[in-house]
């Protein structure tokens, strides 16, 4: 009930910058927190920022300082700006959207479709 559009990865050196933004669409819902996570190859996927519909963040000890969530709840849109990157964050990072479904009180996990962010060094 929820699809989720991503967008902005790529291929940068390090050092660089690049900024992942994310969709959400869906009828009578309630997305109740957004994030991404990441997964590279031989590792298992990890979570990398996530963000609350009142603001709360938490990041993965690996890319704080580093890395940004940010979310405009109005446009159902949520951000990943990442600064200082290193050939270790090099994954396929995808945004995920937990939700309600109007007025029922389950939650439900959305994913995206994947975003390949490369870092040369």
């Amino acid at each position: 009930q929820v699809q989720l559009v991503e967008s902005g990865g790529g291929l940068v050196q390090a050092g660089g910058s690049l900024r992942l933004s994310c969709v959400a669409s869906g009828s009578n819902i309630r997305i109740e927190r957004m994030g991404w996570y990441r997964q590279a190859p031989g590792r298992q996927r990890e979570l990398v920022a996530a963000i609350t519909s009142g603001g709360s963040t938490n990041y993965a000890d690996s890319v704080k300082g580093r890395f940004t969530i940010s979310r405009d709840n109005a446009k159902n849109t949520v951000y990943l700006q990442m600064n200082s990157l290193k050939p270790e964050d090099t994954a396929v990072y995808s945004c995920n959207a937990r939700f309600k479904i109007i007025p029922g009180v389950y939650e439900y996990d959305s994913w995206g479709q994947g975003t390949q962010v490369t870092v040369s060094s």
